[in-house]
């Protein structure tokens, strides 16, 4: 008997249905020789720093940094049922092995790792590694199932990118916070995101437009030109002077130019592209591939590779014909070419898992079913397989050398040949989705009969006036390129992997950065909030690096290998959070209160610094002094008075108020007096003092 784990019901029921667990039970499917259950995503993940100590439930900067020396793993709380079940099964007498088939990557590994060593099971360990939900590849991934020690490396990656993330996130925010009175919530891969998008739009903010102008002849058609004349005077002058004059061509040439077709998708290349075709977010993305994948419709959707293993040949061949007899792109009558899949296949770029491409359960039956979302990106990846095994797109590049009046001009255009694979372009561009021209788009753009030497007699000039642009703005489609390069100027050629995050999990990062409110969407535009500016404008230099950052994840690339030892990651880790605390131990009172909506109401009597109102009290804005005066105290409680703002200016100023209505329970009489208070050790000390001759007492 064994027992199989999967990421998600739904997986498991694929599998199931598969090795035969065929009849239900809770929580899991059984068959005669094998159990079939899940996890329900993370159902465990690192306790949070309350649970260490009961004192980190406020948050004073003193007790950082937390550094756990045992790191406490919790199951959710609602998902404790289910780990319940788990660790049943995983102790279950009779039992030989346990096959882990979580997603295969970084992350499946350590959701099964927090479940099975919660569990406290000494079952060995097999390791279901497939890309594909298909029948035929889930029998095959059970034929050739690893020894679970085989990924102790990429577990061991898992597990250092989620402490460290727990290590920057909970202890620069809590710093952060408590240094500043606001929540700033810090991340390892979220905040040099955030820094990016604040850096875009101050370059944005700060650029200044240029007018600049075009001078254009018309020569029977033939638009000749002359850019970028920041001069207005220059421009009127060229324009006089040709204006009706003659132009000959002085120059023709003309040289054929090729394009490769675009590589397959990756799970970047697919959220940038169905961001910028069909406007939809990365998550978006990310959850309609997911679904398609579990649907056995695609292959695996988290990969980083574009390629497919040299082995695929076939199997490829005949998801290029699926997808014609399912989609007709080309129409019913037109022959499509045979497939080149030596383009896209290579096993040195391949790693954990190939290229996202359908899978022979493509019907159109299926395919009515469908969310829209899904719909759209299955069509996406569908495509993308039938132009990266297409022919070169072929054009010939024609440059024409004009000049009139002494003045040189130049005009330019293209000559298609051969479209090959950008005819699949066409498929998003007509509302029939068909590889194909629109009619009215053919020879549009058609270079007009030229010779060299040919002259244009009383050719019409034109000045028009243009200015410079500023940098785009981010949409999703380019934060994710700039996530992706993110730090690519400090590595080496030979770098394997670079960038903030991973496919799997850039899209997270955007999502939280917006729940966090630090950033919004405008349409498809990303737009940095006033909260993510002041975020970013009291981070330090390390928390902001995008190739800092991506260095980390170089270090987990290599340990994924074997190549890195874990201690000494997280020790670098632990020395920046070090160089974090120590920087924010410098700052002067005055830079703790650059958030404040609020005037100080006087200075400490104990160091001098600004003195804020709190909720319950007013305190020191210098951390290091002790100094709090509380709204309500035990000395003024029996008189039925708290201190106010303006009793606290008061005692701060002169260190005494004067206060009406107090009350005395022995007498049960109200009375005025001046309070005084007396400061030791950052503690008040009160008393009361009455003004002479006072009469001032009345009956409750």
């Amino acid at each position: 008997m064994y027992l199989v784990i999967a990421e998600k019901p739904s997986v498991a029921r694929s599998i199931a249905q598969v090795i035969g667990a065929n009849e239900r039970k809770e929580g899991y499917l059984e068959g005669d020789d094998c159990i079939v259950s899940w996890c329900l995503g993370h159902l465990a993940g690192y306790a949070y720093p309350e649970r260490y100590d009961e004192r980190y439930k406020n948050w004073n900067f003193e007790d950082l940094p937390i550094i756990p020396t045992s790191w406490k793993v919790e199951v959710s709380k609602d998902k404790k049922d289910q780990f319940y079940i788990l660790k049943q099964l995983l102790n279950q007498p009779g039992m030989d092995y346990v096959v882990n088939a979580c997603d295969a990557g970084r992350e499946g590994e350590l959701i099964f790792k927090h479940v099975y060593d919660l569990s406290r099971s000494k079952l060995p360990v097999k390791r279901l590694w497939i890309s594909s939900l298909e029948d035929s590849a889930i029998l095959d991934g059970f034929e050739h199932l690893k020894d679970g020690e085989e990924y102790r490396n990429l577990a061991n990656a898992a597990v250092c990118r989620s402490q460290a993330d727990w290590l920057i996130g909970m202890n620069s925010t809590r710093a952060f916070t408590s240094k500043y009175y606001k929540r700033l919530t810090v991340g390892r891969v979220q905040t040099p995101t955030l820094a990016m998008l604040v850096e875009r739009d101050n370059q944005i903010k700060n650029f200044k437009k240029q007018k600049y102008f075009n001078v254009e002849l018309d020569c029977d058609g033939m638009k000749a030109v002359r850019e970028k004349i920041f001069d207005e005077r220059e421009a009127d002058q060229l324009l006089c002077k040709c204006d009706g004059k003659d132009a000959s061509v002085v120059s023709l040439s003309e040289k054929e130019k090729r394009v490769k077709p675009p590589r397959l998708y990756d799970l970047t290349s697919l959220q940038r592209d169905a961001n910028r075709i069909y406007g939809m977010t990365a998550k978006q993305t990310l959850d309609a591939a997911q679904s398609l994948y579990e649907a056995k419709l695609i292959t695996y959707p988290r990969t980083d590779s574009q390629y497919l293993t040299e082995d695929m040949e076939s199997t490829g061949k005949s998801v290029v014909r699926r997808i014609h007899e399912v989609y007709q792109v080309l129409g019913p009558f037109e022959e499509p070419t045979k497939p080149d899949m030596k383009k896209v296949m290579n096993n040195a770029k391949v790693s954990d898992h190939h290229a996202i491409i359908p899978t022979m359960e493509l019907d159109g039956n299926v395919i009515r079913d469908l969310k829209e979302s899904e719909e759209m990106i299955l069509f996406m990846v569908a495509i993308r397989l039938l132009a990266a095994t297409d022919a070169e797109h072929i054009f010939t590049e024609i440059h024409a050398n004009v000049i009139c009046e002494g003045e040189h001009f130049s005009a330019g255009s293209k000559k298609i040949k051969h479209h090959g694979w950008k005819l699949y372009e066409e498929c998003f561009k007509n509302k029939d989705r068909l590889a194909m021209q629109e009619m009215d788009a053919v020879g549009k753009e058609e270079f007009p009969n030229v010779t060299e030497g040919k002259t244009y007699h009383k050719v019409t000039a034109e000045k028009t006036e243009h200015f410079t642009s500023p940098p785009k703005a981010f949409n999703e489609d380019l934060l994710l390129h700039a996530m992706e390069t993110a730090g690519n100027k400090e590595f080496d050629e030979d770098t394997e992997k670079k960038g903030l995050g991973t496919p799997a999990t850039r899209a997270g990062i955007i999502e939280k950065l917006v729940s966090d409110k630090y950033i919004v969407r405008k349409g498809k535009t990303l737009t940095v909030t006033e909260d993510g500016k002041a975020l970013i404008s009291v981070m330090p230099e390390c928390l902001q690096s995008a190739s800092m950052t991506a260095e980390w994840e170089n270090q987990l690339l290599q340990m994924e290998k074997g190549q890195m030892d874990p201690e000494m990651f997280l020790r670098g880790i632990c020395n920046l959070l070090s160089v974090i605390l120590n920087g924010l131990e410098e700052l002067s009172p005055e830079e703790t209160t650059r958030f404040s909506n609020h005037k100080s109401i006087g200075n400490c009597p104990i160091c001098g610094s600004p003195v804020f109102e709190g909720k319950k009290n007013f305190y020191c804005s210098n951390r290091e002094c002790r100094f709090s005066l509380w709204k309500e105290n035990r000395y003024l409680e029996t008189m039925k008075k708290t201190i106010d703002t303006a009793t606290a200016v008061s005692l701060l100023a002169h260190g005494r108020a004067h206060m009406k209505d107090l009350y005395s329970r022995k007498k049960d009489l109200y009375f005025e007096a001046d309070l005084l208070v007396e400061f030791k050790d950052g503690r008040a000390n009160f008393s009361l003092e009455f003004p002479k001759n006072s009469n001032s007492k009345t009956k409750k």
